[in-house]
């Protein structure tokens, strides 16, 4: 429920034949269904809802012509700011089965108003889903994340961060907020081939299978 498999959208596939080699090799993974998730970032990654809307039927296209058997839908990765602010006032967001929104912030500092923006999202009827949680690690300690959680804030935590993939801290984090009973998804934000090598060894760790079994949830599949 979190991947960049759409062609030249932002920093994950860079053109379609990428795009079915990173699919082939969830497929390989054993995974059977995709909602794939591009940034939306106002600098960085501008996207609209038509611009990824076109690219997901163009990536259809292109799997239905390779024969590869795989459910995929498009949603985003919304990035906090006040970009975002703006959006959700003027224009209906992409979301995932449930009406949820992924959302994250900056991996550095903290978004000043995000407790706001987060209420705002519920008040609009969308079920915020904060991607990779265990990431801020760096200037949010887990007392502040189950609070979140504790405000009805779905967590997913990126399967890699299981391994080690992201530091030690990260790590640390996902396995604190696992063993609190509080992460709803976990998702692979697979972005190239090295993310889905590595995720063929976490896929090993004893700490996945219980994160997969406390995520699992009959709306929407621990999915890529």
């Amino acid at each position: 429920m979190h991947s960049h498999l759409l062609p030249g959208i932002d920093d994950g596939a860079p053109d379609l034949a990428e795009s079915l080699t990173l699919i082939r090799a969830l497929l390989d993974l054993g995974f059977a269904e995709l909602y794939t998730t591009p940034h939306v970032m106002s600098d960085l990654y501008p996207n609209s809802r038509d611009t990824i809307l076109r690219k997901r039927d163009e990536l259809l296209e292109a799997v239905a012509e390779s024969g590869l058997e795989v459910r995929l839908d498009a949603a985003a990765e919304y990035y906090i700011d006040t970009a975002f602010t703006d959006r959700l006032i003027r224009e209906p967001l992409l979301t995932l089965p449930g009406n949820r929104v992924l959302v994250e912030q900056s991996m550095m500092q903290p978004y000043p108003n995000l407790d706001q923006v987060l209420f705002d999202l519920q008040m609009k009827g969308y079920q915020p889903v904060l991607a990779h949680p265990e990431r801020y690690a760096f200037y949010r300690h887990a007392e502040q994340i189950l609070e979140l959680a504790d405000r009805g804030i779905e967590l997913q935590v990126n399967l890699l961060s299981l391994s080690g993939y992201y530091g030690t801290a990260a790590r640390k984090m996902a396995k604190a907020l696992i063993e609190a009973g509080v992460v709803s998804f976990v998702g692979t934000d697979l972005h190239h081939i090295r993310h889905a090598k590595a995720l063929a060894e976490c896929l090993k760790e004893p700490m996945f299978v219980r994160a997969a079994a406390q995520a699992a949830n009959p709306t929407l599949s621990t999915s890529g």
